[in-house]
Order: C-alpha cells, then structure tokens, then sequence
C-alpha cells in the first residue's frame, strides 16, 4: 500500500523477531527503549519531537463521572483496582484480589469489563463493604474518570495501567506471562518514574510465555501470578 501511494512514509520497527526470540529461546536482545519512544522515530524526519511530558488523555465532560453517589467521602481517597484483561495469563488471581482488598483500610472501586463482573462479585461477598463494582458500569472515558479521581492504581498489565500512567497516579502493574522489556510499560516523565512500581516474577524459566498471553498457563502452574507477593504489594501501596 505505501509503494502504490507514492508518497513519503516511515514506520517504526516492531523488533518481531527479537521478541520471538526473547518469549521462545529467552534470549534479550530487545533495547531498553519505550515502545512511545520507538514511535517517535516514525516521525523523525517530520523533526517532531517528544516533550518529555508523558501521556496525554481527555476525557468528554459528559463522562466525566460524579462519585458522591457511591461515594460520599470519595476526597479522602480510594483505590482503583483495575481486575480484567484481554488474556487470562495476564489477570491477577481472584484469591490474591481478596487478600489485597481485605488488607487495605481505604475505598477500592474495582475496574473492568462486562466479562469481569461476576468474579468482581465473588470478590466482594469475600471483602468487607468498602469494596465497590465498577466492572461493566462504565464506558473506558467513564473508567479513565474513575482512575483520574482515585488516589492510587493497582492494575494488570493493561490499558488502564497507562491511563494512570497519563494521569501521574501511583500505579502498582503486576505482570503475569508478559513482561515490561517488551517496552509497554508505564510511560512516565523522568521525574515521575518513582510513582510507578512493577511487580514481576523474575527469573521464572517459562516467562514470557507469550507477548500477548493465553487462556490458561501452558504449564499448568501460574506462577508468574501465583507467586506474586502480597505483603510486599501491600507495603509498597502504604508508600
């Protein structure tokens, strides 16, 4: 298509094959380099340049939404717990959600789709009163105005985790089967990078499984998320 256009182009290299190698032989040869910032070299030659400002995203005033109806005290602070994803590999476990929320002394709205509502449920007859469904309530503007008014983010490795990222939140992103090398993860200013904390099993011989993700761990075990430390989590969520 480009060749039958005529007209000047440029892409950004998608590294395909390095990835290959990084999910099939664990070899990294991928850079240390954002994929946004692998964007901006598409656009090189049209000298546009990157602000250094991070992520940008608006939200239509009339999504914006009004949380004094669920949550009258909503200016002291809540948490947004971001529970779904495309893939299940990448979901935090259900019983591991349970624990998080029933540890923290604060609101928690919990974010995802219609397909995610019903195991939003079953985690909130497992938690106290202090655990709110969001999940299949609001279009993604209306979720991003739920992160935007939050005071923190817990959140898989999703969109939702770079909508917090464009809103300067505090965002903790617990990586399953994929993993941040593959250059998606939060984009932030340099001098908000500390508001970002990654949580990952390192060194586990079967990660990355994928760069997207599965229906069920190949192998069985999940312990990309099963061995997620939850006291750490926790503690790292009080600072």
């Amino acid at each position: 298509m480009r060749l039958k256009l005529g007209t000047p182009s440029a892409s950004f290299p998608k590294l395909n094959f390095r990835k290959w190698l990084l999910v099939n032989i664990k070899i990294n040869k991928l850079p240390e380099v954002h994929v946004v910032d692998r964007y901006f070299r598409a656009v090189r030659k049209l000298e546009i340049q990157n602000d250094g400002k991070g992520l940008d995203y608006f939200i239509p005033k009339a999504e914006e939404v009004d949380l004094s109806r669920i949550l009258p005290n909503h200016d002291t602070g809540y948490i947004a717990f971001s529970i779904g994803g495309k893939h299940n590999t990448k979901i935090f476990p259900e019983d591991k959600i349970i624990s998080v929320c029933n540890s923290i002394d604060k609101p928690i709205i919990l974010l995802g789709g219609v397909e995610d509502k019903d195991r939003a449920d079953r985690i909130i007859s497992q938690c106290g009163s202090n655990v709110i469904n969001g999940c299949g309530k609001y279009t993604i503007n209306q979720s991003a105005s739920v992160v935007r008014q939050s005071a923190k983010v817990i959140t898989n490795d999703t969109g939702l985790m770079h909508i917090a990222a464009a809103f300067r939140k505090p965002v903790i992103s617990l990586w399953g089967n994929t993993v941040p090398a593959f250059g998606m993860y939060p984009y932030l200013p340099d001098e908000f990078s500390e508001l970002s904390a990654i949580f990952e099993i390192k060194n586990l011989p079967c990660r990355p499984c994928s760069k997207l993700g599965y229906n069920r761990c190949p192998k069985h075990h999940f312990r990309c998320m099963n061995d997620q430390d939850v006291d750490l989590i926790l503690r790292t969520l009080q600072k």
